[in-house]
């Protein structure tokens, strides 16, 4: 299917939704399809992400197939969104708005947003405070890991604050910081604008050096089994619960798989690990007995990437808050020579 499709299924779902629940003010796209082109060809494992907005607080829909396209719809609230000019500071939410990706918006408050990112998301004065906000994020994560939570947790902890140093560059680039493909990202980024020397160290700080592509593919082979058995028994309402579903398996595997054969191996480490955490987090709750008998392929996976000890991980952290003014360095001179054409 072609993006230009996938869309106009998103947007037929959402205006029934709206239709039924009078609380959604307002309705985007967020993620990968932002800024593809109608004619580009949507991936099999990849979803079309959209967020609805609301003045409350409301669950996360997660994962389902809408007329054959697989949708991820999730919510937040007009105060998490914020105004015009701190959607503009957000490396989160700023890059969803630099392009028309407004589905509705009875209100015109996504328009104002919309219209002051666009006009401002290349002002270096707006990407600098995009990067800052980025560290801040690495910095604050990092400083929270808590050697007495549960391995799960810890895992989580430490792997989404160590990936958002992918997340830098591609901010700094001006290029939408997707999630399962971060790193990918970070290497076009790092490679246009004469940095591609530098990514080696970039993936290092994931893999603690090097994860072979027949290893990963063990790893994910291993990684079927865990997520097969964590969707079967989920139970637990935990805000990633969705995404370890029938409808989330191909993001996941097909994904990291697709990863795999293009070289980006390495890369793909980071998905799988995260998926590995969150497969347990659920299996200790809702099967403890399933839990242990597969954790063995989870420390596995964590004794690859060097980081299955509490002190592995606490390591690997401060070596990573070190290495942020040099990549700090790395990102002023990428947004200097992005916002120069």
């Amino acid at each position: 299917m072609r993006v230009g499709g996938a869309r106009a299924v998103a947007v037929d779902w959402v205006r029934a939704e709206m239709a039924r629940d009078p609380s959604i003010g307002g309705a985007f796209f967020s993620g990968s399809t932002v800024g593809l082109p109608d004619g580009a060809v949507l991936a099999p494992s990849s979803d079309v992400d959209v967020l609805l907005v609301r003045d409350v607080p409301a669950a996360k829909v997660g994962k389902f197939r809408h007329r054959g396209v697989l949708l991820e719809v999730s919510s937040l609230t007009w105060a998490e969104l914020g105004s015009p000019a701190d959607v503009l500071g957000s490396w989160v939410f700023a890059p969803m708005f630099r392009a028309d990706a407004v589905i509705a918006d009875p209100s015109g408050r996504l328009a104002a947003i919309r219209d002051r990112v666009a006009a401002g998301f290349a002002d270096p004065v707006w990407v600098r405070r995009r990067c800052a906000g980025v560290r801040r994020r690495i910095e604050g994560g990092l400083a929270r890991l808590d050697g007495r939570a549960s391995v799960p947790e810890q895992v989580l902890g430490w792997v989404f604050p160590t990936s958002l140093l992918a997340v830098l560059p591609a901010v700094a680039g001006l290029r939408d910081p997707t999630v399962r493909r971060r790193y990918v990202r970070a290497r076009e980024v790092l490679a246009r604008y004469g940095f591609a020397d530098r990514y080696e160290e970039l993936l290092a700080s994931l893999d603690g050096g090097g994860v072979g592509p027949g290893r990963v593919r063990e790893h994910l082979a291993a990684l079927a089994v865990t997520f097969d058995e964590a969707a079967r028994v989920a139970r637990t309402p935990v805000p990633f619960v969705a995404d370890l579903s029938a409808a989330g398996r191909p993001v996941v595997l097909d994904g990291s798989a697709e990863l795999v054969a293009a070289g980006a191996h390495r890369e793909a480490m980071f998905w799988v690990v995260v998926t590995y955490a969150r497969c347990h987090a659920v299996l200790a709750v809702d099967a403890p007995g399933r839990e242990r008998v597969l954790r063995p392929a989870f420390e596995a996976a964590l004794a690859d990437l060097r980081v299955a000890s509490v002190a592995e991980r606490r390591r690997r952290a401060a070596a990573l808050v070190g290495s942020l003014p040099r990549w700090q360095a790395v990102a002023d001179a990428v947004v200097e020579r992005a916002v120069a054409g």
